[in-house]
């Protein structure tokens, strides 16, 4: 599952397995081996069933007994972190109920008036050249962005956090690039505490679990990692259906809420993933997964199951498992979903003559067995003024009350030279003006 044939076309080898039966041996990367559920009743079994599924990876067999060594690339989504993914009982439960309570504080009004400026502030960057990469121009920023602001980053620990986190997903230097995460969140953390604001960060310390440090550093990189990737490859697959020809393209009229529904029935963000440890031996249908192996979560093959026929002609939400289901559900699929659909919106109605530069079926997937991701999303437009930051803080400042502003503080006859701004302090710095 970590090579470019499966990146490729997934759904050949779900549809292979499931012709076997529920569920199949797999290698998620060299010298690891899961057991891969592709049928959805069984997918539901598992899920729902956490008396003999756990998610606490610390019970790894082969990973205990250094059968897998510290630097396999699926380690950092699979090794043991104490948050809402990899708990069970009480503790998961204690965690997630602070980490849903303090996301039940988002609305949509506020949602949407998070993402639009930045929607507007990343269009500008490339809207006068008439081509852009909708992937790493938009959809990868823009969740990078968001997270910043609802987390109530100041700008130079946002700007960090985006470079960390950027780097973490492209594989670049991990290791140094999560020490750096871990550093300003830990800063964030701390200047939360002493000056909470209206953000996620001040609600998950204010909240009645009591959380310790490490335990908000861990749910913050859970919001990000659950977020970021997700709704980057949501966005960006959702915009290519829309692009395409085809019976499902975009000259077919199909709604951008439609487009989101395809794409989480049949292309997941989070394509294979929810990893579980049997407590004990467990025949799958056929297969037997040993105790403390891994059993991992086809949503994409699932969701694909023929006996689901029915309900995809429907297209019916409640069937699908792009969010997952039982007690690990995702909590956040209400915000996601109003994240991605106002960031297709806006850039569809700020570049109305959009169109892909290249034939869709030329364009490439990220090999990874957990994903469905696009390495690129070129695009070509009519260029356009990059105005919308400015009509933004027109209009807003039209909305506000007159106030006598003081004088500039002197400064000093040489300055030192600036640093280069990162993407987080230039979007605060132009929303000041």
């Amino acid at each position: 599952m970590h090579g470019e044939d499966f990146a490729a076309e997934p759904h050949q080898m779900y549809d292979r397995l499931r012709a076997q039966g529920p569920a199949a041996p797999v290698e998620l990367a060299p010298g690891v081996d899961a057991t891969l559920i592709v049928q959805h009743e069984m997918a539901l079994r598992v899920l729902q069933d956490t008396r003999l599924f756990v998610r606490d990876s610390r019970r790894w067999a082969a990973l205990n007994e250094g059968r897998i060594s510290l630097d396999n690339p699926v380690l950092p989504m699979m090794a043991y972190r104490p948050n809402c993914l990899f708990t069970d009982g009480a503790v998961h439960l204690r965690l997630r109920k602070a980490v849903t309570e303090s996301l039940d504080r988002l609305n949509i009004n506020r949602i949407r008036r998070d993402v639009e400026p930045i929607a507007d502030y990343l269009i500008d960057q490339f809207s006068e050249r008439g081509r852009a990469d909708l992937l790493n121009d938009y959809a990868k920023l823009l969740p990078l962005l968001l997270f910043n602001k609802l987390f109530g980053c100041p700008a130079d620990i946002g700007d960090r956090l985006t470079s960390s986190m950027s780097a973490i997903f492209d594989g670049k230097d991990a290791l140094r690039a999560n020490e750096e995460l871990t550093a300003c969140l830990m800063e964030l953390i701390t200047l939360k505490r002493r000056e909470p604001g209206d953000d996620m960060t001040s609600w998950l310390i204010q909240h009645p679990a009591g959380l310790n440090d490490e335990e908000l550093k861990d749910q913050l990189v859970m919001l990000m990692g659950a977020g970021v990737e997700p709704e980057r490859n949501l966005i960006g697959s959702a915009l290519l259906l829309l692009l395409s020809d085809g019976p499902s393209g975009r000259g077919t009229g199909m709604l951008v809420d439609e487009a989101l529904d395809h794409v989480l029935w049949n292309n997941p963000p989070i394509a294979n993933y929810a990893t579980h440890f049997p407590r004990q031996d467990v025949d799958l249908g056929g297969v037997v997964a040993e105790a403390n192996s891994p059993v991992v979560i086809s949503f994409a093959g699932a969701n694909n199951d023929p006996a689901l026929n029915e309900a995809r002609r429907a297209h019916g939400n409640g069937a699908h498992l792009a969010w997952g289901a039982g007690a690990h559900a995702c909590p956040a699929k209400d915000p996601a979903r109003i994240i991605a659909l106002t960031a297709i919106e806006k850039i569809l109605n700020s570049l109305p003559d959009l169109a892909l530069s290249v034939p869709s079926k030329n364009l490439m997937w990220r090999p990874g067995p957990f994903h469905r991701a696009l390495v690129a999303l070129p695009v070509r437009f009519s260029p356009t003024p990059a105005t919308r930051v400015a009509a933004a803080l027109q209009q807003a400042a039209a909305s506000r009350p007159v106030t006598a502003q003081p004088a500039p503080a002197p400064t000093a006859a040489s300055p030192e030279p600036a640093k280069k701004k990162g993407f987080w302090s230039s979007f605060l710095d132009t929303f000041r003006l």
